[in-house]
């Protein structure tokens, strides 16, 4: 792809190619979620690996929550260490391998392999999730300030995308699969290895054409000092109070999102009654609402505002939160489906936009990773919440979606306090 002028939505010295380059980081990233943790293994899992038991959902929930654990443990120390060393981009590639590799090896969790079948799950949304902190952090490099919305809104349109062709060749394989009479256990295998294909393939633009801009720190190669950086950002969050203010808000709202996300195959099977085609199906289909959610929102987001555009996605989530737990057929239910990617997209863009307007430009990483840390914070308990319910319920898979919708509505009381001019002059003057 040739490189182009800049537009007016880039920062200085930012060409077209190397957005397009960022952006296909969110492309390649978004097959794993889409299939693994939304549309494919989760499903396979409870339903084969697991054998339908009543403790599935909640293992499969208590995984992705380990998971979140350690990034939260970790996503702070890495995006100081980033931050000092200039090693945004190293690391990044670093945790792209450890995905695609335990992606890959996903193909040994055979029916009654639980164990093997978690440690991969755990180990690959780790790395997964490390990789999602490092590439946002390079967003206030490359966007205008006043564009955040709009370029954050590109790469996740483009993710969706991404998240489009690896559902797509997956469900091809599965249709083929299922017309030889193959089971489950023959064809989810290969779909793990689909996926990471993909993965690799779709990221290499990335690591060829994405600029590392940061400057290493004197002084900073210590991991005390790291650690030193991280204190300090804590420590002062008073000169920031708007961000951390929308950061537990964000804690809340992703709770919800999470849980969707991580749950949506396994309430449209034991809930709807779906068969495992018809849900790779409409997940495609919401795939491309979410693209087109994530890509207009975001011009509309940089038009009436941070706040007003976030909370008009959490009025969306909470609205599809109430047709899908009421839903007594099909048709209901896809209308909850697209207007849950509607919202997907379009809040999560503007999410990793307001972010980006108020963290100091000189600790980027170290604030995404923040960023990531309030985000997998609420991945700890959202998804969980969903399975305890379920667990304690006898399998209501229908109040456990209401209960993961309360988490939407506190985010959308906390959002009310967030001043983001208030927040961006607090940024610039740390800058």
């Amino acid at each position: 792809m040739a490189s182009a002028p800049r537009t007016s939505a880039l920062a200085q010295d930012v060409t077209l190619r190397e957005v397009w380059a960022w952006s296909m980081y969110d492309f390649a990233n978004s097959g794993y979620t889409t299939v693994v943790i939304t549309a494919v293994f989760n499903a396979y899992f409870v339903a084969a690996v697991a054998g339908a038991a009543p403790w599935a959902t909640f293992a499969w929930t208590a995984a992705l929550s380990v998971s979140y654990a350690a990034i939260v443990v970790t996503g702070p120390l890495v995006g100081a260490w980033a931050d000092a060393h200039a090693a945004k981009k190293r690391l990044l590639l670093a945790s792209t391998v450890g995905c695609v590799l335990f992606t890959a090896l996903l193909w040994f969790a055979a029916p009654g392999e639980v164990a093997l079948a978690l440690a991969l799950v755990v180990l690959s949304n780790f790395f997964f999730g490390t990789g999602e902190n490092l590439i946002a952090a390079f967003l206030p490099e490359l966007a205008d300030s006043r564009a955040m919305g709009r370029v954050s809104g590109w790469g996740w349109s483009f993710g969706y995308i991404g998240g489009i062709v690896s559902l797509g060749l997956c469900l091809a394989y599965v249709t083929w699969a299922q017309a030889r009479g193959d089971p489950a256990s023959s064809f989810v295998p290969v779909t793990m290895l689909i996926t990471a294909a993909v993965f690799a393939l779709a990221a290499t633009p990335t690591f060829v054409y994405l600029r590392e801009r940061g400057k290493p720190l004197p002084g900073g190669g210590a991991l005390r000092e790291a650690w030193a950086r991280v204190h300090q950002t804590l420590r002062h969050a008073r000169e920031f109070s708007d961000l951390r203010r929308f950061l537990l808000c964000t804690v809340f709202y992703q709770a919800g999102i999470t849980a969707v996300i991580a749950l949506a195959a396994i309430y449209a099977e034991q809930a709807m009654k779906f068969t495992t085609q018809q849900t790779i199906t409409l997940i495609l289909v919401v795939n491309f609402t979410a693209a087109a959610g994530a890509f207009g929102f975001g011009y509309l987001q940089d038009r009436i505002g941070h706040v007003r555009a976030v909370a008009l996605t959490l009025v969306g989530w909470i609205a599809m939160i109430l047709i899908a737990g009421t839903a007594a057929g099909a048709p209901a239910f896809w209308l909850a489906a697209n207007i849950a990617g509607l919202c997907m997209g379009s809040s999560q863009a503007a999410g990793r936009a307001v972010v980006g307007y108020l963290a100091p430009t000189p600790r980027l990483a170290e604030f995404f990773g923040l960023w990531g840390l309030a985000v997998k914070t609420a991945s700890i308990f959202g998804p969980i919440t969903y399975g305890i319910v379920t667990w304690v319920f006898a399998g209501n898979h229908r109040l456990g979606i209401f209960a993961v919708g309360l988490y939407f509505v506190i985010g959308l009381a906390l959002l009310a306090g967030v001043d983001v001019e208030r927040g961006r002059q607090a940024a610039l003057k740390a800058s």
